[in-house]
């Protein structure tokens, strides 16, 4: 399925025949206290951003158990159960967090079976929309040694069970996706892509010749664009932010790309879902000038940017401090 308008002009994608989601979904890492552990500082705030999300039109969220843990799972299903219809939450299982906070990566079979079932629970689902099995193939995570029939095959029961609808991977090479579409249909890849790190741009090629949904995390580099001067003319021209354009720039990239920016700020997702808009208002010269600042011939999904190294560098310490 590739990318299309609805009716009132949102950008949307169609996961597969029946299930439509929009471009601009909402990742729900930050709603997690410092360091992505715990509980937040303000319960409430979290709630009300994930409540004014779906009430912009969003209905594709972004969360994984590895958040709290468990916590932000928790947080959603606090704000938005019963869910809405059409509302599509994707949550990754094969990551864990250490005692010291530390992110792991852990897809033995027993492992991603216990993952599921809790957050099925934290949920409030009887089926998980959308499961990603975390891969480390990014450069981010330790490589798990963990067969991929063996990972994968045990969500491919899980999903005949009924408890999962559609898988998708994260953090996976183009070898990788094309031995898991061997084994199940691929729903979504959700690898890194942004202005300034576009590592994951192979296996993007390979979903657009599949009609796969492609969702880059950290769109916004972590926040590392706000002072992008490339970004300023069509900014200024269309009386936007730096980061709308970089957001609008993505949808344009390619007709697959959902994304799922993250904040904890009401405002700021507010302005995010209006970057759908701005998409199409871009020129072709604009988006070419855009995806011309970064050789993406040179790309690698294994070797982050140091615009990536900055950002892992400023989690970890968060994490640390926590």
């Amino acid at each position: 399925m590739t990318g299309t308008q609805s009716a009132d002009g949102v950008p949307v994608h169609r996961l597969d025949a029946d299930t439509v989601v929009t471009r601009i979904g909402y990742g729900a890492m930050q709603l997690a206290g410092p360091g992505v552990w715990g509980r937040p500082d303000d319960p409430g705030n979290a709630v009300a951003v994930l409540r004014e999300a779906v009430a912009l039109g969003v209905n594709f969220l972004d969360t994984a158990n590895a958040y709290g843990p468990r916590t932000v799972n928790q947080l959603i299903a606090a704000a938005l159960h019963p869910y809405p219809d059409g509302l599509v939450v994707g949550n990754k299982v094969g990551a864990d967090r250490g005692r010291d906070r530390s992110w792991l990566t852990d897809n033995r079979p027993e492992t991603l079976r216990r993952q599921v079932h809790e957050a099925l629970t934290d949920l409030r689902v009887e089926a998980s929309e959308l499961t990603y099995l975390r891969l480390g193939g990014d450069g981010q995570a330790a490589l798990s040694d963990v067969p991929l029939e063996d990972s994968l095959g045990a969500l491919v029961e899980l999903g005949d069970q009924g408890l999962i609808r559609r898988i998708g991977l994260s953090g996976a090479s183009r070898g990788e996706l094309r031995w898991a579409r061997a084994m199940t249909p691929i729903a979504a890849v959700e690898n890194r892509y942004n202005l300034l790190d576009r590592s994951g741009v192979e296996v993007l090629a390979d979903c657009e010749a599949h009609g796969i949904a492609f969702v880059p995390y950290w769109p916004l580099a972590f926040g590392q664009l706000a002072e992008h001067e490339e970004l300023e003319p069509p900014a200024r021209r269309l009386g936007a932010t730096h980061a709308q354009v970089a957001l609008a720039w993505l949808l344009r990239r390619s007709p697959v790309l959902v994304a799922i920016p993250g904040t904890t700020s009401v405002e700021h997702l507010r302005s995010n879902v209006a970057a759908g808009d701005l998409a199409q208002m871009l020129t072709d010269e604009e988006v070419s000038a855009l995806t011309a600042l970064t050789d993406e011939s040179a790309a690698a999904l294994d070797q982050p940017t140091q615009s990536t190294l900055d950002a892992l560098n400023h989690l970890a310490v968060r994490t640390a401090s926590a």
